[in-house]
């Protein structure tokens, strides 16, 4: 089986967005720079954000998310972001009427599962949870591997935490990556077990 990681842009005060759900700056860095990331030509990056991001997303056979970011995405149309394979969506909530059944997102009850169907859907690839609520719920359960960060140069001062609302504390190893690179800090930390 493939890592399980955790993964996000966050400002440097620890939020994935502020409290509208709004990114504001945080994929800045994802639209200045001149090297395409992927196949749409809108998202362009350093050469130095593309030479650390784009094997980590050629690795991901799964991407975990919640159901409020599936919402507020409008469900990506049915299409999982980044070319990413399999969406697990963790919901309480039946999938949306009219949904497409062969869009490749699947949803499941509780962090548990909806890790054991990314495992199962990815392989020996990388399983990628989303940072917020359910990113926080997965360490909390200690499944998670590998904590990655993408740290942008902004202070929201309040809204959604990268790690959402894990109030315990966990101990991360010395972080093996530190990139440095336009508007943008690459981070990965290995979850201490």
């Amino acid at each position: 089986m493939g890592k399980v990681v955790m993964y996000g842009a966050v400002s440097v005060d620890g939020f994935v967005a502020d409290e509208n759900d709004q990114p504001g700056p945080l994929f800045d860095w994802l639209t200045s720079g001149d090297v395409p990331l992927d196949e749409s030509g809108y998202v362009k990056v350093s050469q130095t954000s593309y030479d650390y991001t784009r094997p980590y997303w050629d690795q991901i056979g799964a991407t975990i998310a919640g159901r409020h970011v599936f919402d507020i995405t409008d469900g990506w149309d049915g299409k999982p972001p980044s070319g990413i394979d399999h969406v697990v969506v963790v919901t309480h909530r039946p999938k949306p009427e009219g949904w497409d059944p062969e869009a490749p997102f699947h949803f499941v009850d509780g962090v548990e599962a909806a890790v054991a169907k990314a495992q199962e859907l990815a392989g020996d690839r990388i399983v990628e949870i989303a940072a917020g609520d359910v990113g926080g719920q997965v360490l909390a359960a200690g499944l998670v591997d590998e904590v990655r960060m993408d740290v942008v140069p902004v202070v929201f001062g309040s809204g959604k935490r990268y790690f959402g609302s894990v109030h315990a504390q966990y101990l991360l190893e010395d972080p093996d990556v530190v990139i440095q690179s336009n508007r943008v800090l690459h981070l990965r930390y290995r979850v201490r077990r």
